[in-house]
């Protein structure tokens, strides 16, 4: 743990780091459940929504100077249609959510607290900035994916020790292409939510 450190940042602060971190999400989403296919000019497209917005949050795990670790977020009123719809459809306005885009690690770094410490720093900063509950999505496969492998654990465990609840009620499909896809294809995504004090 000597050489880690963790920093946050907001908005344009992030834009040293994009390749970095397009790159870091293109390898950890690699992984099952995601099975992504990364394409490096969609995360450039993508994390630029983040850069170009002041209320986004970084949070950038680093073992020197190679980043190993990251955590997002920012505004649900900020998201695209497909992750404000479900709460909007439940009575829950967008602007009171603050969204945790996603959070990712590489292995040989885990077990280490650094997930924790995301998690923490995300709702830290969503407690200051006003907003009523942090949220974030999840891809859930069918239980008999064939690429699902034999010592796959859920992370639901984690995520519930955190606070987070899983709300079925709030669910949404996302497309991407899945390794060994030809095109993208939709992938259900279920909501876990925590309310603030």
């Amino acid at each position: 743990m000597d050489t880690l450190t963790l920093t946050t940042c907001q908005g344009a602060e992030i834009t040293p780091h994009v390749q970095a971190l397009a790159r870091l999400r293109i390898e950890v989403f690699r992984d099952y459940p995601y099975l992504y296919d990364g394409d490096l000019s969609y995360e450039a497209d993508y994390l630029g929504r983040y850069a170009d917005n002041p209320d986004s949050l970084f949070v950038l795990a680093f073992d020197g100077d190679s980043l190993v670790g990251a955590a997002t977020g920012q505004p649900l009123a900020d998201e695209v249609d497909e992750f404000r719809r479900p709460f909007e459809a439940n009575g829950i306005t967008p602007a009171s959510v603050f969204y945790y885009g996603e959070s990712v690690l590489l292995h040989a770094y885990r077990g280490r607290g650094i997930g924790k410490r995301f998690m923490a720093e995300r709702e830290a900063h969503a407690k200051l900035k006003g907003f009523d509950i942090a949220a974030f999505c999840a891809v859930e496969r069918p239980a008999d994916h064939p690429l699902k492998p034999s010592n796959y654990r859920p992370l639901h465990g984690f995520w519930n020790a955190q606070g987070y609840q899983r709300h079925p009620e709030l669910t949404t499909t996302f497309a991407w292409k899945d390794i060994g896809e030809n095109e993208e294809s939709h992938k259900t995504m279920v909501f876990w939510m925590k309310r603030l004090d």
